[in-house]
């Protein structure tokens, strides 16, 4: 039987976070089309007959910003010393561009960990001459010639070669956990997820990139949840466009959050949500750190 640890990483909006959900078949890692939804390592536990995949999803690596960006390079960074195998997934349907680069030179060359280069949205595009002069600026990163698998996240598209992939390169091992866990996210953490999902949903510019859930409550009952959760913004301005006219917008993401809860713990939730300011939390170590953004590993 293999078992094993499987680091994902790429640039930011390349498809890891859709790719772990299509292969697990069910949703752990909320998903937009917006740079740095992922924020936080997150397990996707797949157990087949032939083993079992403890795969990594990792925030985007791009040029850090801010105490936030630093944390998110770190959350990426660590996870391959200790992973198996590392998936590097790209943007197939476009060349290598200079955060591909920095990756295969920064974090890749030197690791000494197995690696699959992943390429991802050829849906999008049908020349395939296109497509192997895309294949070749991204070989060209790598001094040796690495495995190559050409997938759809979003569609599903040769999912099973790369399963087949992965299983071939796991070393032999026991279940490292039980057959019915897919995630060790807790619903606390779920909640704060979605809740965000739904701003990067609705919102545009930089909010998005400047809010921060926390949970200060979580009631678990028998026929429902109650949630009581705060979205922390840096501005009084951003504060006013997350509540909206009226209070529209806050009500918006408030419910969306509920129906999706409702669906994932399978009973109804009530959520109430209150918009506070935290000036410049993402240049702050002590407030990252009560946002949840801090190394597992301190």
């Amino acid at each position: 039987m293999k078992c094993g640890f499987v680091a994902i990483l790429g640039r930011p909006n390349v498809g890891k976070s859709t790719l772990l959900n299509q292969i697990l078949g069910q949703k752990i890692v909320i998903t937009t089309d917006k740079a740095q939804t992922t924020r936080k390592r997150i397990k996707g536990i797949l157990t087949e007959d032939r083993g079992q995949i403890i795969f990594i999803d990792t925030p985007g690596v791009h040029r850090p910003l801010n105490k936030l960006g630093e944390f998110l390079l770190d959350e990426a960074k660590v996870a391959v010393p200790d992973a198996d195998l590392v998936l590097f997934l790209v943007d197939g349907s476009e060349p290598a561009g200079k955060g591909d680069k920095w990756i295969a030179e920064n974090i890749l060359k030197d690791a000494k960990i197995p690696l699959i280069l992943v390429m991802n949205k050829l849906d999008k595009i049908k020349n395939m001459q296109k497509v192997e002069e895309n294949l070749m600026s991204y070989k060209t990163l790598f001094n040796e010639n690495i495995p190559l698998v050409r997938i759809s996240a979003k569609t599903g598209r040769n999912k099973d070669t790369l399963l087949d992939n992965i299983f071939k390169r796991l070393p032999e091992g026991e279940l490292l956990y039980p057959e019915d866990v897919v995630t060790e996210e807790n619903m606390r953490s779920v909640a704060e997820e979605i809740i965000r999902e739904k701003i990067l949903i609705n919102t545009q510019d930089e909010i998005p990139h400047s809010v921060a859930i926390k949970v200060d409550k979580y009631e678990e009952n028998d026929d429902i949840d109650k949630i009581y959760a705060v979205i922390y913004c840096e501005q009084k301005s951003q504060k006013g466009i997350l509540i909206g006219k009226g209070g529209s917008l806050l009500k918006t993401i408030g419910t969306e959050s509920r129906l999706e809860l409702e669906k994932i713990v399978d009973k109804k939730v009530y959520l109430k949500l209150e918009v506070k300011v935290e000036k410049d939390w993402r240049k702050k170590d002590n407030v990252l750190k009560n946002f949840g953004y801090k190394s597992k590993d301190q």
